[in-house]
């Protein structure tokens, strides 16, 4: 059971805070005490001095080998103290920054004797050297981190496919499909008619015989390989009545190893070593 439940308005009655063991609550307690910066929310978080620099550079438009001393200084101290207002801890590195730019600051309010005007080094030259180092350094951060990483964009996936045994079933012949093969050998015949001058009688029942013998020592054969051309158009329609015999004493089986292949014929009960699984 919840101790504290979500609060419903009902109409015509005032709303409560919270319910609490069913009674509702429709003012806060008196002994209610919230700190009043419960609710600072600070954002702006830097990796170090270089990263609070460079922010500041940015957000101002500002070029990085002429930098406005003065106003990076007034801006720096006040994030300080705005960090020591919120009771962080102040690394040391960002105080030594800090003095840094001061020292900076003042070396460039202080007078120079004009013979050694020429030969003194900008007294921004090593912050500006450090903040291009680093510039370059956080733009690479910046597009390695964009690219793909492993368990957290991308992830290895692991399967053991050892155990799996996938059967392809073999499609089924269709009547049509036996029509269209027994109408390509036709043409395939008529192409290569010659005349007959003398007719030998064709039994369907020794070319059944035959298409056997022909089978044996073979996982298949095509369609089109059980018929003699050279015997003409009977000889093709003899070829065809002892294939469709054969198939309805199922002695042989019919099959294409993928849907729209060629129809093969093998033995009943053999296997397709290379193609599939018979049925």
């Amino acid at each position: 059971m919840n101790l504290f439940e979500p609060a419903v308005e009902a109409p015509g009655e005032p709303q409560a805070f919270a319910i609490v063991n069913g009674a509702p609550f429709l003012q806060l307690p008196d002994d209610l005490y919230i700190p009043p910066d419960a609710l600072e929310v600070f954002l702006e978080l830097f990796e170090g001095p270089l990263d609070l620099l460079l922010y500041l550079i940015r957000r101002q438009n500002l070029d990085i080998i002429n930098i406005p001393i003065a106003q990076i200084t007034h801006q720096y101290i006040a994030y300080i103290q705005v960090m020591d207002n919120l009771k962080m801890e102040l690394a040391a590195e960002y105080l030594v920054m800090a003095a840094l730019l001061a020292e900076i600051k003042s070396r460039m309010l202080l007078p120079r004797p004009p013979e050694t005007e020429d030969e003194e080094e900008d007294p921004r030259a090593t912050l500006i050297r450090r903040l291009q180092e680093y510039e370059c350094i956080k733009n690479v951060a910046e597009e390695i981190d964009l690219m793909p990483r492993l368990e957290r964009d991308i992830f290895t996936a692991i399967v053991d496919v050892s155990k799996l045994n996938i059967e392809k079933p073999l499609p089924g012949i269709q009547l049509q499909e036996m029509l269209l093969a027994f109408k390509d050998v036709l043409k395939r015949v008529d192409q290569l008619s010659h005349h007959h001058i003398t007719k030998e009688p064709l039994s369907v029942r020794e070319r059944m015989s035959a298409i056997l013998e022909n089978l044996k020592g073979t996982d298949s054969l095509l369609f089109s390989q059980l018929f003699l051309r050279k015997e003409g158009r009977q000889g093709v329609v003899v070829s065809f009545l002892a294939i469709l015999e054969l198939s309805k004493e199922r002695l042989i089986d019919i099959f294409q190893t993928e849907p729209f292949a060629e129809v093969r014929v093998r033995t009943a009960g053999a296997t397709v070593a290379a193609t599939g699984t018979g049925y």
